[in-house]
């Protein structure tokens, strides 16, 4: 869990070789309730690779703290290259579905954070999200735009998930304790 860095440095008393997960847990709350997560959305075009790579990767790196989604302004199918990079990782995304943009704005929810990821050459086509909101964009590169043999294609993706890894550890750091104080 990457985003525990952070919670260590804010409580120094607590040992971390002998705290379990549910004293972690608890030790995330204030005053004896638990915080609420924040909900972050992730957009690109088509909901099929980067937006869903980066959802899958908060939720699994920053879950305490984060809930996750993704969305597109035309969801395809999950490219099956991202499911098998995310793999590799541990991370199965392969029962997730795509959905729209639209479909979860009118759904009513409320995000702290959207975060676009389509590439600057997309930016100008890339959906965007009416509401109060904290909108980021972190441009990655499309792995449906990928050429080359399989492998070639795959090593593409595996680039942008690890691109937007290491954005999700910064992000993480530096909200994951401070957005919720």
């Amino acid at each position: 869990m990457r985003c525990s860095n952070a919670i260590w440095k804010s409580f120094p008393n607590l040992q971390r070789a002998v705290v379990s997960r549910a004293a972690y847990s608890g030790a995330v709350s204030m005053e004896g309730k638990q915080m609420r997560k924040q909900k972050v959305l992730f957009i690109c075009a088509h909901n099929s690779a980067r937006s869903q790579m980066a959802a899958a990767l908060l939720n699994e790196t920053c879950g305490e703290f984060f809930d996750a989604q993704s969305a597109g302004l035309e969801p395809g199918t999950i490219n099956p290259l991202v499911m098998e990079a995310l793999l590799e990782v541990g991370i199965d995304i392969s029962k997730n579905t795509t959905q729209r943009v639209f479909d979860v704005w009118t759904s009513g929810q409320i995000f702290q954070f959207v975060v676009t990821v389509c590439s600057d050459v997309e930016a100008e086509g890339c959906p965007i999200f009416a509401g109060v909101t904290t909108r980021l964009h972190w441009p990655f590169d499309d792995p449906s735009k990928f050429t080359g043999t399989h492998e070639e294609r795959l090593e593409g993706t595996r680039r942008v998930r690890d691109q937007i890894r290491a954005r999700i550890d910064s992000f993480c750091e530096e909200h994951c304790v401070a957005s919720q104080a």
